[in-house]
């Protein structure tokens, strides 16, 4: 039987309506949340994921800014700015971009972030609601993976799961979130050892190691649900034609394009052994930005307490 392909985009729209269909409500009692994007510089890759969250906030009804400093910019500077983003009261959420240049010290200036606008979850404030299960803003992408499973009726309460990676946007916050729904929850990294063991022990194993295709079938318990959080462009043809051999979509797109998008888990072997996975592009990728629609939703009714 083949693998079930669990679409984010189809999830994504589902959370935008209902994102939507709430800033209608509030804008009844005129209120309009509002987001504010702080981006530095003219990074390419910056500049589309900004771009893409801020027509997601024209698609729902909130109100958004798009900040742009110069890449010169001191941290002094971006304090100020980042001041002057909390005191502004049509400003529920404040996103920072990452990476900043490196005259900055991005710690400091995402510690500068009032935590009630701090709508990507990563304010240690925020990091210990989460820990403790009070309510807070949840990082984007881990909040997105409990979604893809709730909404594709996959259960969480007493099943094995894996995490490949510990970051602290990803790997970290998924496990406190797994934990919550009462899963078993085991967090690998580069240390581990006999890692391929560990992982082929989850009936929902998270790849979020920033490596392309390096979960493998051996990584892979038959029948279990992957979610794939990586997203790896590739340009360099011999290492797509070993990755991507056997799928004839991602080879005509990089003769097309020079480029290919793959996850952290190899796409064939999982096609061939999960019971269930995400693909990529289209799968957890797309739930991100959905889920800072709902944070930054968040934000206003909290900051206005309704």
């Amino acid at each position: 039987m083949p693998a079930r392909i669990l679409n984010g985009n189809r999830i994504r729209d589902q959370i935008l309506l209902e994102v939507e269909n709430e800033v209608e409500t509030l804008a009844a009692r005129g209120i309009r949340p509002g987001l504010a994007a702080v981006r530095v510089g003219d990074d390419p890759a910056s500049e589309i994921y900004v771009r893409n969250k801020i027509k997601a906030c024209e698609k729902v009804g909130i109100h958004s800014e798009h900040i742009t400093p110069p890449a010169a910019v001191t941290t002094g500077e971006l304090l100020e700015l980042v001041d002057d983003l909390n005191h502004r009261d049509e400003i529920d959420g404040i996103l920072v971009q990452l990476p900043l240049p490196d005259q900055v010290d991005a710690a400091k200036v995402l510690l500068a972030v009032s935590p009630q606008k701090d709508v990507d979850g990563f304010h240690p404030f925020n990091v210990g609601a989460l820990v403790t299960k009070r309510p807070s803003p949840i990082p984007c992408t881990p909040a997105g993976l409990i979604q893809i499973l709730k909404r594709s009726g996959i259960s969480i309460a007493g099943k094995r799961a894996v995490i490949v990676g510990r970051s602290d946007i990803v790997g970290k916050p998924a496990a406190f979130l797994l934990l919550h729904e009462n899963a078993t929850v085991t967090i690998c990294h580069s240390k581990t050892e006999n890692l391929p063991a560990v992982a082929r022990e989850a009936d929902i194993l998270v790849a979020a190691i920033g490596r392309p295709a390096f979960v493998t079938g051996d990584f892979i318990k038959p029948g279990a649900t992957v979610l794939d959080v990586g997203i790896n462009s590739l340009t360099d043809a011999e290492q797509v034609e070993s990755i991507c051999s056997g799928l004839p979509k991602k080879l005509e797109r990089f003769r097309a394009k020079g480029s290919v998008l793959v996850g952290d888990v190899h796409p064939k072997d999982v096609a061939e052994t999960a019971g269930a996975y995400t693909p990529v592009p289209g799968g957890v990728g797309p739930l991100t930005i959905a889920m800072l629609m709902v944070n930054t939703l968040q934000a206003a009714r909290q900051r206005r307490a309704t």
